[in-house]
């Protein structure tokens, strides 16, 4: 349709043109009609255009007919070939039966004529085969109008290659670049693809996403996954590794602090295995069991209170008590407190504690390790017994 006011704007300055030169010291002409008593009396000049505007509408009235019925024809056509259907037709089927190999096939030769797409197309093709040099190679001749769409495929080569640095220095670079105009209206799109391919590197990369300047910006799932990654290779990594995860966490500590429950509950894992952030495992524990209870951050929290030098047991005390106002008739809060007494030389207290709760494996640990007067073998032994079942706790105390 573009190219059809494109032709006639051109026509149109032709005869603008033509008109003028004509007219010049001969006045715009004289033009007079009678037809069937009906005068009617004018200038070769608003003939002309009248003419050429009604060419227009006609055009575009037959342009837009034959749109129509070729639609309405292809309806009733019954399809035999694939390759007689429409260009856009045939990615389509591609697409809902997810033939990726078909379609790498059918679309490299539809994009050859693109000066703009035809290289990246390709190097595409050659990443999911594997030979990444000859992609890179491409990619280094694609135009500079399609800057964005080579640095993802080149980004798509280095996570497929597991080269972290260059893949974290391209991802940088490309957050930081601002969008080229004609991307714009797509910049909801570009931004969702740049988040999967930070979720990737993080996921693949966990630790060396920590020394990326650029952060904040993970969906829900690939945090979860990273901070899982983290967790599952804390104890491999490095005394730098762990600062760099500190400092990661004090940057991003307003976030945190509002972040969905399971992300939070993961970085209190992460802060228990580094006693010296103590206080804001302290800080966050505290918030998630304000916000609902778990027994497992219960336990985190209370385990790590004990674990230090000198542990508050009046403070202690005191929050599991609160705890208990709030979320009434749980079994942990007496299994907490049984501790806490036994330590402070409370024992006829603890005792009362004892008889409640009779079928709760907690406090079923608890009567059974109250007989062993202390005997340390025996009671790693229960412990063995007891971890065993999946609805008990690790014992640590």
């Amino acid at each position: 349709m573009k190219h059809i006011f494109a032709v006639y704007g051109f026509i149109g300055l032709l005869l603008f043109a033509i008109l003028s030169v004509l007219s010049y010291g001969a006045g715009a002409g004289y033009l007079y009609i009678l037809w069937h008593g009906i005068q009617i009396q004018t200038n070769i000049w608003f003939v002309s255009f009248f003419l050429l505007f009604t060419g227009l509408i006609f055009q575009i009235a037959w342009r837009l007919i034959k749109r129509y019925l070729n639609r309405e024809k292809r309806k009733l056509q019954q399809v035999d070939h694939f390759n007689n259907l429409h260009t856009y037709e045939q990615l389509g089927v591609l697409w809902i039966l997810d033939g990726e190999a078909e379609k790498q096939d059918f679309i490299e030769p539809v994009f050859e004529p693109s000066g703009l797409l035809k290289n990246i197309v390709q190097a595409r093709g050659l990443t999911k085969n594997a030979h990444f040099a000859e992609a890179l190679n491409l990619l280094q001749q694609s135009p500079a109008d399609a800057f964005e769409l080579a640095e993802i495929q080149r980004i798509e080569i280095f996570l497929a290659q597991g080269d972290a640095e260059q893949a974290l220095t391209h991802l940088e670079f490309l957050h930081g670049h601002d969008l080229s105009p004609w991307l714009h209206d797509l910049s909801d799109i570009y931004q969702q693809r740049m988040n999967d391919l930070w979720g990737r590197f993080a996921v693949l990369f966990p630790w060396e996403y920590l020394r990326a300047t650029q952060y904040g910006h993970l969906e829900y799932q690939a945090k979860q996954l990273w901070l899982s990654r983290l967790l599952s290779e804390f104890d491999h990594a490095s005394t730098d590794q762990w600062q760099l995860l500190i400092e990661r966490y004090h940057l991003q500590e307003e976030q945190i602090q509002t972040a969905p429950f399971e992300i939070k509950t993961l970085w209190l894992k992460l802060l228990f295995r580094m006693p010296e952030m103590a206080e804001s495992h302290r800080i966050l524990a505290i918030g998630l069991l304000e916000e609902s209870f778990d027994q497992e951050v219960f336990y985190l929290w209370f385990q790590q209170q004990l674990l230090k030098q000198v542990p508050h047991y009046t403070s202690i005390e005191q929050q599991i008590n609160h705890l208990e106002l709030k979320y009434p008739s749980l079994p942990v809060f007496s299994f907490a407190l049984w501790h806490i007494y036994m330590e402070t030389g409370r024992e006829t207290q603890a005792e009362t504690l004892l008889s409640l709760y009779p079928d709760n494996i907690l406090m079923n640990y608890l009567r059974i390790k109250s007989t062993l007067n202390g005997d340390v073998s025996l009671i790693q032994q229960l412990n063995t017994v007891f971890e065993k079942d999946a609805n008990f706790i690790q014992v640590k105390i």
